[in-house]
């Protein structure tokens, strides 16, 4: 064999081998490999995968079948896929997870949620979907792939198919489990002694009388944490039939999940039934009808889960310890008996004695299981009907049209009771009501496709041209609240009772329906598979803009080159395949309120003029701009794809996403009498990153093994806005004000505030701290404050003074996958997380100075060279150590989470056939067993809808282990 160097376009050099092998062996070789090649969705219709010239990361069901579902199929997206980002809102039953593709796309324009497409139909969310109802999920990242959605497909396009009958027998299967989850870690907060010990010291440290006593004597005292985690239920079953025979198939599936909360189950559970029917039926040779059906109900409670006012999270946080859970003395031994003289509405245990209420601790925060006692009468509910029919036509065998209906029909509400009670001066019912709202929606689309494709010789060719039509938000919604009642109990409230005309009020409300019309056409060529080409163009008109702006068109190209297909690429051991692709897009976004280019009276503005008689009155809704255009995303892709030493998978993808003319409401002045304020296109924004994935598959005899790995890499970079303004503020916290911006040259949502020299140890030190003018720049601070950076070196510290102190968005996320099977034993290990991001922690309620604390604050200053890191505490706060935005509030949030860990049996066959069934296994699983991070909060993983990694008292993901079988017949 003779050895020599192939170089193809200078991009890669092999060392392969010459045989005797010819180019047309080599050819059939591939022919064959082809045959059995993996077909993906790109977007009204499939294209083999070897010949996709976008991004696009595709999930099967065998990837996440195993995986028990975590009541939200969004999450089994997390760590799956590089260049997909998916981070919990709140380990709160039923809470949907943040979903991002390729970063952030705008800032003011909707969510960053993208385009959901299930079986063709577009929906705003897929909470209604049964996770092992899903056959595949196609991830569509660049403009290249996702143009073909147009305006709505800027922040990127999820394609999901369910799963449809075979022909063949009928064939019956469950998969269900049973799980207990809890509560992976406690925050260290101050007991009863230390709580004292720190309260005295900041009175102490002004000059003030301790209002507290000897701390030795408060023991331990209250822990709320303990009072309000709990280990918590979780259990899912999924059934599913299927089957049919050459002219009629069809798949139906009913799921049922019911899981609690690791907070206060009683007031934070979730249950969700669903029943879905797909079918197709061969009517004639030439034409295909099929449909669509899917119901879902769902029911929740729920607590505030990321926020600092109120709640039982936030409450247990910041109540002091001091205060006892249940009174069990007599109210004459409180301190602040005159509390429960004065309030005899105070809310009691099963055994009539009254909750703890803190004298010292008030506003939102209360007494965790008295405030569950006043909320067992709240619940949300919903009611999703999608379904779709489509009729397919073949004209002829190069030649088929195909025509669509989908409609989604949504009802949703809640209900609460509140009882008369007291539970602080600021959290009381004097009376009580019975709320019940219903409100409902109806969005239907039409499609039309017709495709044409086609094989001459080596040339494969494949149009599509179609159009569609949507309505959207033809809704309407109702309310009914009585005040009252003859009775305080939630089980009994009713509106059969027959109260008074004034302890009765109604409300109700009509949507604004918009609308949208589409022309698309795509052309997929290649050339022996080698020579690879997509062209798409889109064309839509939304009613959100004026007759200025109606349309826009999205127009998008890639390439693509399977190298190794060539005649001249050598049959080798190192190098199978590679492939090169790239592609530019343009997308849209239009997800703004309605009507935003037009100004109309709208009721709201009442109004007395020359006595004291209220007029209905009516003022501008905003101002009219009917110059106001689509935000528009440009996206740049180039990648290559290779298979290496037969078993290697590996994907390289580097991309520009560029938003332009980005939507975003601007303030104006209040005198204007706007009651909105108006959209304008107010910036730009750029995504730059990586992406890599990586797989390895190899099996030995009756041992196999796979993993599968991906690793992500962004920078996010706002480049414009509007009028050259340096910034924008952007999210806010308690006292601090503003604590992160939209800035020029920096990442989304950065932190700014003061950045900390260390801390002032002595009074000779705040002396040489001085402008050029020889003044103190810091003439409030004492020893034990915060030294602060005079940024901008004016000598004089204020809001000119900050500084970026990190992103909220990660630069790096990854995930990694590893399965093991020997015979009938199987083992999976997921892990993900992310890094280079950073998490505000906000715990601790700033404006309540008798607010507990971490332990962490127990080294505080408290003399020369005892702390350089934790400020002095007193009352007063003259140097706003702890009440302006600092870099001491920020922690770094990288991770990484060992999310799953399962090991499963299946049966043998034989074993299996005795009860009828073809397969049974069982197994076992955990999940978040570990994180490591450097964290100090319940979990670094902070999403939120418009910022990343703010913790105001963040309802942490649960450990759970699981036990769970799948049978199928």
């Amino acid at each position: 064999m003779n050895i020599r160097i192939s170089r193809s376009l200078g991009v890669v050099a092999v060392l392969y081998f010459t045989a005797n092998f010819s180019a047309q062996t080599k050819k059939d070789s591939l022919s064959k490999e082809n045959k059995i090649e993996e077909i993906v969705m790109i977007g009204y219709g499939t294209q083999k995968k070897s010949n996709v010239t976008g991004a696009i990361s595709s999930i099967k069901a065998s990837d996440i079948e195993d995986a028990p579902t975590a009541g939200r199929p969004e999450q089994v997206l997390q760590g799956r896929a590089a260049g997909i980002s998916v981070v919990s809102n709140s380990g709160q039953p039923g809470t949907a997870p943040t979903v991002r593709v390729r970063g952030i796309t705008s800032f003011g324009a909707g969510s960053n949620d993208p385009l959901w497409v299930v079986d063709g139909i577009v929906v705003d969310n897929i909470g209604w979907l049964n996770q092992s109802d899903i056959e595949s999920m196609e991830i569509l990242k660049d403009g290249a792939s996702a143009a073909i959605y147009g305006v709505s497909a800027a922040k990127g396009v999820i394609l999901i198919t369910t799963k449809k009958g075979r022909k063949g027998k009928l064939n019956l299967s469950y998969n269900g489990f049973f799980g207990v989850g809890s509560a992976s870690k406690k925050l260290d907060l101050l007991n009863g002694t230390q709580y004292a010990t720190i309260m005295n010291e900041a009175y102490n440290n002004d000059g003030l009388k301790p209002f507290l006593g000897n701390p030795s004597s408060y023991g331990v005292g209250t822990d709320w944490q303990k009072q309000i985690f709990n280990s918590a239920q979780r259990q899912s079953h999924e059934f599913s039939i299927n089957g049919g025979n050459d002219k009629s198939t069809f798949y139906s599936s009913f799921g049922y999940y019911d899981q609690e909360g690791i907070v206060l189950r009683d007031i934070s559970n979730y249950k969700r039934i669903n029943a879905r029917l797909n079918s197709t039926h061969k009517v004639f040779d030439f034409l295909t009808i099929g449909q669509t059906f899917a119901y879902t109900h769902t029911k929740s409670r729920g607590v505030n889960d990321n926020g600092e006012f109120g709640g039982p999270l936030s409450s247990a946080i910041n109540l002091d310890p001091l205060t006892p859970v249940v009174v069990t003395n007599g109210i004459n031994s409180q301190p602040n008996f005159s509390d429960y003289i004065n309030n005899p509405n105070y809310v009691r245990d099963p055994n009539g004695n009254p909750y703890g209420i803190s004298p010292y601790v008030s506003k939102e925060m209360t007494n965790p299981l008295a405030f569950r006692q006043t909320q067992l009468g709240r619940f949300k509910w919903t009611d999703d009907i999608i379904a779709n029919v489509f009729a397919e036509l073949k004209l002829d065998k190069h030649i088929s049209f195909k025509s669509s209906m989908n409609g989604k029909l949504s009802y949703w509400g809640n209900q609460a009771f509140v009882p008369v009670n007291y539970l602080s001066t600021a959290n009381k019912n004097d009376f009580n009501s019975l709320f019940r709202q219903i409100d409902k929606k109806f969005e239907w689309s039409t499609e039309n496709t017709l495709s044409y494709q086609n094989k001459f010789g080596l040339h494969n060719l494949n149009v599509l041209f179609g159009q569609g039509y949507y309505e959207y938000n033809i809704s309407s919604g109702q309310s009914t609240t009585f005040t009252n009642l003859p009775t305080n109990n939630w089980e009994d409230a009713s509106f059969n009772f027959d109260i008074s005309p004034e302890n009765r009020k109604g409300n109700a409300w009509d949507g604004k329906q918009t609308h949208k019309a589409s022309y698309f056409a795509r052309v997929v060529y290649d050339y022996d598979n080698r020579y690879l080409f997509t062209g798409t163009i889109r064309r839509d008109g939304s009613s959100k803009f004026g007759s200025n702006n109606h349309w826009g068109n999205f127009p998008a190209m890639s390439l693509g080159w399977n190298v190794s297909n060539e005649s001249f690429w050598p049959e080798n051991k190192v190098v199978n395949s590679f492939k090169l692709r790239g592609g530019y897009g343009v997308l849209g976004n239009d997800a703004i309120d309605d009507f935003q280019f037009a100004n109309f009276l709208i009721a709201g503005s009442n109004y007395t003029f020359g006595d004291n008689i209220i007029r209905v009155g009516y003022a501008p809704s905003t101002l009219e701009n009917p110059d106001l255009k689509w935000e528009r995303t440009s996206q740049f892709n180039i990648a290559a794809d290779m298979k290496l030493f037969r078993n290697i998978d590996l994907s390289v993808d580097l991309y520009r996403k560029k938003s332009t003319d980005i939507l975003r409401k601007v303030e104006l002045p209040g005198y204007l009498g706007l009651i909105n304020n108006p959209f304008r296109n107010i910036g730009d924004m750029n995504n730059d990153g990586v992406e890599v994935n990586l797989g390895y598959k190899k099996k030995w005899g009756d041992f196999g093994f796979s993993v599968n790995g991906n690793l992500a890499y962004l920078k996010n970079e706002i480049t414009r806005l509007e009028n050259n303004r340096p910034y924008v503020n952007f999210a806010s916290y308690q006292t601090l004000g503003a604590v992160s911006r939209l800035q020029v040259g920096e990442s989304y949502g950065s932190f700014y505030g003061y950045k900390n020299l260390g801390i002032f140890q002595n009074q000779a030190e705040i002396d040489a701290y001085r402008n050029a003018k020889g003044e103190l720049i810091q003439p409030k601070a004492k020893p034990g404050d915060f030294k602060r950076l005079d940024a901008n070196g004016d000598g004089v510290i204020d809001d000119k003074d900050y500084v970026n102190l990190g992103s909220s968005v990660p630069k790096y996320t990854f995930g990694l996958t590893v399965n093991l099977n020997y015979k009938n034993f199987d083992l999976m290990v997921f892990a993900q997380g992310q890094a280079g991001n950073k998490i505000f922690q906000g715990l601790r309620r700033l404006d309540i100075l008798e607010a507990n604390y971490q332990t962490a604050i127990m080294g505080r200053w408290t003399g020369e060279g005892t702390s350089n890191t934790i400020a002095r505490l007193t009352v007063n706060d003259d140097n706003q150590n702890y009440t302006r935005m600092s870099d001491y509030y920020l922690q770094n949030g990288d991770y990484l989470r060992l999310k799953l860990v399962q090991i499963g049996y299946t049966l043998p066959s034989e074993a299996a056939k005795t009860i009828g069934a073809s397969k049974i296994r069982f197994y076992v699983t955990g999940e978040n067993l570990v994180t490591f991070t450097k964290y100090t909060g319940y979990d670094p993983e902070i999403a939120g809808t418009d910022t990343f990694g703010i913790d105001r008292a963040f309802y942490p993901q649960a450990r759970t282990f699981i036990f769970g079988a799948s049978v199928q017949f």
